[in-house]
Protein backbone atom coordinates (compact mmCIF):
# COMPACT_ATOMS: atom_id res chain seq x y z
CA UNK A 1 0.00 0.00 0.00
CA UNK A 2 1.31 3.46 -0.88
CA UNK A 3 2.31 5.51 2.17
CA UNK A 4 0.39 8.55 3.38
CA UNK A 5 2.49 11.65 2.78
CA UNK A 6 2.00 14.73 5.00
CA UNK A 7 2.30 18.37 3.99
CA UNK A 8 -0.11 18.62 1.06
CA UNK A 9 -2.60 21.22 -0.08
CA UNK A 10 -5.44 19.52 -2.00
CA UNK A 11 -8.30 21.34 -3.70
CA UNK A 12 -11.47 19.53 -4.74
CA UNK A 13 -12.59 20.41 -8.28
CA UNK A 14 -16.13 19.56 -9.36
CA UNK A 15 -16.85 19.16 -13.07
CA UNK A 16 -14.96 20.77 -15.93
CA UNK A 17 -16.24 24.19 -14.91
CA UNK A 18 -13.73 24.12 -12.03
CA UNK A 19 -11.14 21.72 -13.43
CA UNK A 20 -10.38 23.19 -16.86
CA UNK A 21 -9.73 26.80 -15.71
CA UNK A 22 -7.37 25.48 -13.02
CA UNK A 23 -5.58 23.27 -15.56
CA UNK A 24 -5.32 26.06 -18.14
CA UNK A 25 -3.91 28.46 -15.53
CA UNK A 26 -1.25 25.94 -14.47
CA UNK A 27 -0.23 25.25 -18.08
CA UNK A 28 -0.09 28.99 -18.89
CA UNK A 29 2.21 29.55 -15.91
CA UNK A 30 4.45 26.52 -16.59
CA UNK A 31 8.14 27.31 -16.90
CA UNK A 32 9.83 23.92 -17.23
CA UNK A 33 7.51 21.00 -17.93
CA UNK A 34 3.96 19.79 -18.42
CA UNK A 35 3.21 16.07 -18.49
CA UNK A 36 -0.41 15.13 -19.19
CA UNK A 37 -2.05 11.70 -19.42
CA UNK A 38 -5.67 11.15 -20.37
CA UNK A 39 -7.96 8.45 -21.68
CA UNK A 40 -10.05 10.81 -23.85
CA UNK A 41 -8.71 13.94 -25.52
CA UNK A 42 -11.63 15.12 -27.58
CA UNK A 43 -11.15 17.71 -30.38
CA UNK A 44 -14.16 19.74 -29.19
CA UNK A 45 -14.03 23.34 -27.92
CA UNK A 46 -12.53 22.28 -24.59
CA UNK A 47 -10.00 19.95 -26.20
CA UNK A 48 -8.90 22.62 -28.64
CA UNK A 49 -8.40 25.12 -25.79
CA UNK A 50 -6.25 22.65 -23.85
CA UNK A 51 -4.34 21.72 -27.02
CA UNK A 52 -3.70 25.40 -27.82
CA UNK A 53 -2.42 26.03 -24.28
CA UNK A 54 -0.07 23.03 -24.48
CA UNK A 55 1.17 24.12 -27.91
CA UNK A 56 1.84 27.62 -26.62
CA UNK A 57 3.79 26.21 -23.67
CA UNK A 58 5.88 24.05 -25.99
CA UNK A 59 6.65 26.99 -28.26
CA UNK A 60 7.95 29.07 -25.33
CA UNK A 61 10.39 26.29 -24.39
CA UNK A 62 8.41 24.25 -21.85
CA UNK A 63 8.89 20.53 -22.25
CA UNK A 64 5.41 19.17 -23.00
CA UNK A 65 4.73 15.43 -22.91
CA UNK A 66 1.37 13.80 -23.57
CA UNK A 67 0.21 10.21 -23.27
CA UNK A 68 -3.25 9.45 -24.64
CA UNK A 69 -5.09 6.17 -25.00
CA UNK A 70 -5.31 4.91 -28.57
CA UNK A 71 -8.94 3.86 -28.22
CA UNK A 72 -10.32 6.72 -26.14
CA UNK A 73 -8.46 9.42 -28.08
CA UNK A 74 -8.83 8.21 -31.65
CA UNK A 75 -10.07 11.60 -32.89
CA UNK A 76 -7.24 13.42 -31.08
CA UNK A 77 -4.64 11.40 -32.95
CA UNK A 78 -6.04 12.47 -36.31
CA UNK A 79 -7.04 16.06 -35.56
CA UNK A 80 -4.97 17.53 -32.71
CA UNK A 81 -1.75 15.55 -32.46
CA UNK A 82 -0.17 17.06 -35.61
CA UNK A 83 -0.40 20.65 -34.35
CA UNK A 84 1.00 19.67 -30.97
CA UNK A 85 3.98 17.85 -32.42
CA UNK A 86 4.56 20.76 -34.82
CA UNK A 87 4.75 23.04 -31.76
CA UNK A 88 7.39 20.81 -30.19
CA UNK A 89 5.29 18.68 -27.84
CA UNK A 90 6.07 14.97 -27.47
CA UNK A 91 3.09 12.61 -27.84
CA UNK A 92 2.93 8.89 -27.18
CA UNK A 93 -0.06 6.62 -27.81
CA UNK A 94 -0.99 3.83 -25.40
CA UNK A 95 -2.21 0.86 -27.48
CA UNK A 96 -3.58 2.05 -30.80
CA UNK A 97 -7.18 1.22 -31.65
CA UNK A 98 -7.47 -2.00 -33.65
CA UNK A 99 -11.19 -1.93 -34.40
CA UNK A 100 -12.85 -5.29 -33.77
CA UNK A 101 -9.59 -6.69 -32.38
CA UNK A 102 -10.02 -4.26 -29.46
CA UNK A 103 -12.50 -6.77 -27.98
CA UNK A 104 -9.67 -9.21 -27.35
CA UNK A 105 -9.04 -9.31 -23.60
CA UNK A 106 -5.47 -8.08 -23.82
CA UNK A 107 -6.67 -5.14 -25.91
CA UNK A 108 -9.08 -4.17 -23.12
CA UNK A 109 -6.04 -3.14 -21.05
CA UNK A 110 -6.46 0.60 -21.61
CA UNK A 111 -4.70 3.66 -20.14
CA UNK A 112 -7.68 5.09 -18.27
CA UNK A 113 -5.99 7.38 -15.74
CA UNK A 114 -6.09 11.19 -15.90
CA UNK A 115 -2.93 12.82 -14.55
CA UNK A 116 -1.15 16.12 -15.11
CA UNK A 117 2.03 17.40 -13.46
CA UNK A 118 3.27 20.96 -14.06
CA UNK A 119 6.86 21.94 -13.22
CA UNK A 120 7.00 19.09 -10.72
CA UNK A 121 5.10 21.29 -8.25
CA UNK A 122 1.41 21.00 -9.16
CA UNK A 123 -0.51 17.83 -9.98
CA UNK A 124 -4.04 17.11 -11.10
CA UNK A 125 -5.58 13.68 -10.47
CA UNK A 126 -9.15 12.62 -11.08
CA UNK A 127 -11.76 11.25 -13.42
CA UNK A 128 -12.20 14.19 -15.79
CA UNK A 129 -11.13 13.58 -19.38
CA UNK A 130 -10.21 16.34 -21.80
CA UNK A 131 -13.75 16.66 -23.11
CA UNK A 132 -16.46 19.27 -22.71
CA UNK A 133 -18.87 18.57 -19.84
CA UNK A 134 -21.75 19.25 -22.19
CA UNK A 135 -20.53 16.98 -24.99
CA UNK A 136 -23.64 14.84 -24.53
CA UNK A 137 -26.73 14.23 -26.68
CA UNK A 138 -30.09 15.96 -26.34
CA UNK A 139 -28.74 18.93 -24.34
CA UNK A 140 -28.50 16.97 -21.09
CA UNK A 141 -27.06 19.01 -18.18
CA UNK A 142 -23.24 18.84 -17.81
CA UNK A 143 -21.50 15.58 -16.98
CA UNK A 144 -20.93 15.12 -13.21
CA UNK A 145 -17.32 14.40 -12.20
CA UNK A 146 -14.42 15.30 -9.88
CA UNK A 147 -10.68 15.93 -9.85
CA UNK A 148 -8.19 17.35 -7.36
CA UNK A 149 -5.40 19.91 -7.62
CA UNK A 150 -2.38 18.96 -5.50
CA UNK A 151 0.59 20.87 -4.15
CA UNK A 152 3.11 19.23 -1.84
CA UNK A 153 5.07 15.96 -1.55
CA UNK A 154 2.23 13.92 -3.10
CA UNK A 155 3.16 15.43 -6.47
CA UNK A 156 6.38 13.39 -6.44
CA UNK A 157 4.86 9.88 -6.73
CA UNK A 158 2.45 11.16 -9.39
CA UNK A 159 5.39 12.34 -11.47
CA UNK A 160 7.30 9.12 -10.83
CA UNK A 161 4.33 7.10 -12.14
CA UNK A 162 4.22 9.25 -15.26
CA UNK A 163 7.96 8.84 -15.82
CA UNK A 164 7.68 5.06 -15.53
CA UNK A 165 4.89 4.82 -18.09
CA UNK A 166 6.68 7.22 -20.44
CA UNK A 167 9.81 5.07 -20.25
CA UNK A 168 7.83 1.89 -20.94
CA UNK A 169 6.10 3.42 -23.96
CA UNK A 170 9.35 4.81 -25.31
CA UNK A 171 11.09 1.44 -25.20
CA UNK A 172 8.02 -0.27 -26.64
CA UNK A 173 8.08 2.07 -29.63
CA UNK A 174 10.35 0.81 -32.41
CA UNK A 175 11.25 4.32 -33.52
CA UNK A 176 12.42 5.34 -30.05
CA UNK A 177 14.50 2.35 -29.05
CA UNK A 178 17.69 3.91 -30.35
CA UNK A 179 17.68 6.69 -27.75
CA UNK A 180 16.87 6.53 -24.03
CA UNK A 181 13.93 8.62 -22.81
CA UNK A 182 15.07 11.93 -21.39
CA UNK A 183 14.10 12.86 -17.85
CA UNK A 184 12.40 16.06 -16.86
CA UNK A 185 14.67 18.81 -15.45
CA UNK A 186 16.07 17.89 -12.02
CA UNK A 187 14.87 21.18 -10.54
CA UNK A 188 11.27 20.19 -11.19
CA UNK A 189 11.33 16.83 -9.48
CA UNK A 190 10.91 17.55 -5.77
CA UNK A 191 7.70 19.20 -4.56
CA UNK A 192 7.98 20.81 -1.13
CA UNK A 193 5.40 20.83 1.72
CA UNK A 194 2.48 23.14 0.96
CA UNK A 195 -0.23 22.35 3.51
CA UNK A 196 -1.39 20.08 6.30
CA UNK A 197 -3.19 17.24 4.48
CA UNK A 198 -2.03 13.63 4.55
CA UNK A 199 -2.65 11.78 1.32
CA UNK A 200 -1.49 8.83 -0.77
CA UNK A 201 -1.27 8.20 -4.50
CA UNK A 202 -2.49 4.74 -5.50
CA UNK A 203 -2.51 3.28 -8.97
CA UNK A 204 -3.43 0.06 -10.75
CA UNK A 205 -1.31 -1.57 -13.41
CA UNK A 206 -0.65 -5.11 -14.57
CA UNK A 207 2.67 -5.50 -12.78
CA UNK A 208 3.40 -4.49 -9.17
CA UNK A 209 0.17 -2.62 -8.45
CA UNK A 210 -2.54 -4.97 -9.68
CA UNK A 211 -4.79 -4.65 -6.60
CA UNK A 212 -3.67 -1.44 -4.90
CA UNK A 213 -6.80 0.62 -5.58
CA UNK A 214 -9.21 -2.16 -4.68
CA UNK A 215 -7.24 -2.96 -1.53
CA UNK A 216 -7.35 0.70 -0.48
CA UNK A 217 -11.14 0.62 -0.79
CA UNK A 218 -11.40 -2.71 1.06
CA UNK A 219 -9.23 -1.48 3.93
CA UNK A 220 -11.34 1.66 4.33
CA UNK A 221 -14.61 -0.31 4.16
CA UNK A 222 -13.37 -2.85 6.72
CA UNK A 223 -12.55 0.00 9.11
CA UNK A 224 -15.80 1.93 8.60
CA UNK A 225 -17.83 2.62 11.72
CA UNK A 226 -20.52 5.07 10.66
CA UNK A 227 -21.10 5.55 6.94
CA UNK A 228 -19.81 4.80 3.46
CA UNK A 229 -20.76 6.76 0.34
CA UNK A 230 -19.44 5.54 -3.01
CA UNK A 231 -20.19 7.44 -6.22
CA UNK A 232 -19.25 5.49 -9.29
CA UNK A 233 -20.17 5.60 -12.93
CA UNK A 234 -19.86 1.83 -13.39
CA UNK A 235 -20.32 -0.30 -10.30
CA UNK A 236 -19.83 -3.99 -10.97
CA UNK A 237 -17.70 -5.25 -8.06
CA UNK A 238 -16.27 -8.69 -7.56
CA UNK A 239 -17.05 -11.03 -4.70
CA UNK A 240 -14.53 -9.54 -2.23
CA UNK A 241 -15.85 -6.02 -2.69
CA UNK A 242 -19.50 -7.05 -2.40
CA UNK A 243 -18.74 -9.08 0.72
CA UNK A 244 -16.94 -6.12 2.30
CA UNK A 245 -19.99 -3.89 1.79
CA UNK A 246 -22.35 -6.52 3.17
CA UNK A 247 -20.10 -7.04 6.20
CA UNK A 248 -20.19 -3.28 6.81
CA UNK A 249 -24.00 -3.35 6.71
CA UNK A 250 -24.03 -6.19 9.26
CA UNK A 251 -21.92 -3.98 11.58
CA UNK A 252 -24.56 -1.26 11.31
CA UNK A 253 -22.64 0.97 8.87
CA UNK A 254 -24.86 3.01 6.55
CA UNK A 255 -23.83 2.20 2.95
CA UNK A 256 -24.96 4.46 0.10
CA UNK A 257 -24.13 3.97 -3.58
CA UNK A 258 -24.61 6.88 -6.00
CA UNK A 259 -24.68 5.22 -9.41
CA UNK A 260 -25.34 5.96 -13.06
CA UNK A 261 -29.01 6.51 -13.82
CA UNK A 262 -28.73 7.31 -17.53
CA UNK A 263 -27.65 4.94 -20.28
CA UNK A 264 -24.31 6.08 -21.69
CA UNK A 265 -22.74 2.69 -22.47
CA UNK A 266 -25.52 0.16 -22.97
CA UNK A 267 -23.67 -3.03 -22.04
CA UNK A 268 -22.18 -1.82 -18.76
CA UNK A 269 -25.31 0.04 -17.73
CA UNK A 270 -27.47 -3.08 -17.86
CA UNK A 271 -24.76 -5.39 -16.50
CA UNK A 272 -24.30 -3.21 -13.41
CA UNK A 273 -27.98 -3.51 -12.52
CA UNK A 274 -27.61 -7.26 -12.12
CA UNK A 275 -25.87 -6.72 -8.74
CA UNK A 276 -28.65 -4.48 -7.39
CA UNK A 277 -30.97 -7.17 -5.90
CA UNK A 278 -28.43 -8.68 -3.50
CA UNK A 279 -27.25 -5.25 -2.30
CA UNK A 280 -30.75 -3.82 -1.88
CA UNK A 281 -31.92 -6.86 0.07
CA UNK A 282 -29.03 -6.34 2.52
CA UNK A 283 -30.05 -2.76 3.20
CA UNK A 284 -27.59 -0.98 0.93
CA UNK A 285 -29.08 2.30 -0.28
CA UNK A 286 -28.79 2.75 -4.05
CA UNK A 287 -29.37 6.18 -5.54
CA UNK A 288 -29.39 6.56 -9.32
CA UNK A 289 -28.17 9.94 -10.56
CA UNK A 290 -30.48 10.90 -13.40
CA UNK A 291 -29.94 14.64 -13.83
CA UNK A 292 -27.03 14.07 -16.21
CA UNK A 293 -24.36 11.48 -16.94
CA UNK A 294 -22.51 10.48 -13.78
CA UNK A 295 -18.79 10.04 -14.46
CA UNK A 296 -17.50 10.36 -10.88
CA UNK A 297 -15.23 7.79 -9.23
CA UNK A 298 -15.10 8.99 -5.61
CA UNK A 299 -15.92 7.80 -2.10
CA UNK A 300 -16.02 8.94 1.51
CA UNK A 301 -15.81 6.73 4.61
CA UNK A 302 -16.63 8.11 8.05
CA UNK A 303 -15.18 11.54 8.81
CA UNK A 304 -11.66 11.50 7.45
CA UNK A 305 -11.21 9.08 4.50
CA UNK A 306 -11.88 10.03 0.90
CA UNK A 307 -10.75 9.02 -2.55
CA UNK A 308 -10.92 10.78 -5.92
CA UNK A 309 -9.63 9.25 -9.12
CA UNK A 310 -10.20 7.49 -12.41
CA UNK A 311 -11.06 3.97 -11.23
CA UNK A 312 -14.56 2.61 -11.55
CA UNK A 313 -15.55 -0.34 -9.37
CA UNK A 314 -15.83 -2.75 -12.29
CA UNK A 315 -13.58 -5.45 -13.80
CA UNK A 316 -12.35 -3.16 -16.56
CA UNK A 317 -10.91 -0.68 -14.05
CA UNK A 318 -9.97 -3.01 -11.19
CA UNK A 319 -8.52 -5.84 -13.27
CA UNK A 320 -7.50 -4.54 -16.70
CA UNK A 321 -6.94 -0.79 -17.08
CA UNK A 322 -4.23 1.53 -15.80
CA UNK A 323 -5.89 3.72 -13.18
CA UNK A 324 -4.90 6.30 -10.56
CA UNK A 325 -6.61 7.57 -7.42
CA UNK A 326 -5.70 9.83 -4.52
CA UNK A 327 -6.53 8.75 -0.96
CA UNK A 328 -7.06 11.74 1.35
CA UNK A 329 -7.10 11.50 5.16
CA UNK A 330 -8.46 14.87 6.18
CA UNK A 331 -11.73 15.83 7.89
CA UNK A 332 -12.19 19.10 6.01
CA UNK A 333 -11.68 17.54 2.57
CA UNK A 334 -13.89 14.54 3.38
CA UNK A 335 -16.67 16.81 4.65
CA UNK A 336 -16.51 18.93 1.49
CA UNK A 337 -16.74 15.89 -0.78
CA UNK A 338 -19.54 14.33 1.30
CA UNK A 339 -21.56 17.56 1.20
CA UNK A 340 -21.12 17.71 -2.57
CA UNK A 341 -22.32 14.12 -2.99
CA UNK A 342 -25.32 14.66 -0.73
CA UNK A 343 -26.25 17.77 -2.72
CA UNK A 344 -26.04 15.76 -5.96
CA UNK A 345 -28.32 13.08 -4.51
CA UNK A 346 -30.86 15.66 -3.42
CA UNK A 347 -30.74 17.52 -6.73
CA UNK A 348 -30.55 14.73 -9.28
CA UNK A 349 -30.84 11.40 -7.50
CA UNK A 350 -33.64 8.83 -7.28
CA UNK A 351 -33.48 6.33 -4.41
CA UNK A 352 -34.41 2.81 -5.49
CA UNK A 353 -36.93 0.85 -3.43
CA UNK A 354 -35.98 -2.45 -1.80
CA UNK A 355 -38.18 -4.32 -4.28
CA UNK A 356 -36.90 -2.36 -7.29
CA UNK A 357 -35.65 -5.51 -9.05
CA UNK A 358 -38.89 -7.44 -8.62
CA UNK A 359 -40.87 -4.51 -10.01
CA UNK A 360 -38.84 -4.38 -13.21
CA UNK A 361 -40.35 -6.07 -16.28
CA UNK A 362 -38.98 -9.57 -16.80
CA UNK A 363 -37.53 -8.52 -20.16
CA UNK A 364 -35.33 -5.90 -18.46
CA UNK A 365 -34.22 -8.38 -15.80
CA UNK A 366 -33.29 -10.84 -18.52
CA UNK A 367 -31.45 -8.09 -20.37
CA UNK A 368 -29.40 -7.25 -17.27
CA UNK A 369 -28.38 -10.87 -16.72
CA UNK A 370 -27.47 -11.24 -20.40
CA UNK A 371 -25.33 -8.09 -20.27
CA UNK A 372 -23.73 -9.33 -17.04
CA UNK A 373 -22.84 -12.60 -18.76
CA UNK A 374 -21.31 -10.85 -21.75
CA UNK A 375 -19.11 -8.68 -19.50
CA UNK A 376 -18.01 -11.78 -17.59
CA UNK A 377 -16.94 -13.43 -20.83
CA UNK A 378 -15.07 -10.33 -22.01
CA UNK A 379 -13.21 -9.97 -18.73
CA UNK A 380 -12.51 -13.62 -18.02
CA UNK A 381 -15.14 -14.10 -15.27
CA UNK A 382 -13.32 -11.57 -13.08
CA UNK A 383 -16.61 -10.16 -11.80
CA UNK A 384 -17.47 -13.41 -10.04
CA UNK A 385 -14.08 -13.95 -8.48
CA UNK A 386 -12.99 -10.38 -7.84
CA UNK A 387 -9.39 -11.43 -8.15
Amino acid sequence: MSPLLPGNHITLLQNGTEFFPALLKAVAEARQSVHLETYIFEPDDTGRRISAALSAAARRGVRVRLVVDGFGSRDFIARLQPELTDAGAEVLIFRKDLGLFALQRRRLRRMHRKLTVVDGQIAFVGGINIIDDSNTPHQIPPRFDYAVRIEGPLVNPVQTAQDELWRILCWASFHRRQRPPAKLPAASRSAKPAGGIRAAFVMRDNLRHRNDIENAYLTAIAGARHDIIIANAYFLPGRRFRSALLDARERGVAVTLLLQGRIEYWLLHHACQAVYPHLLSAGVRIVEYRKSFLHAKVAVVDKDWATVGSSNIDPFSLMLAREANVIVRDTGFTTELRDSLLAAMNDGGVTLSADHWQKRPWRLRLLSWAAFGIVRVLTGKLIRHGE
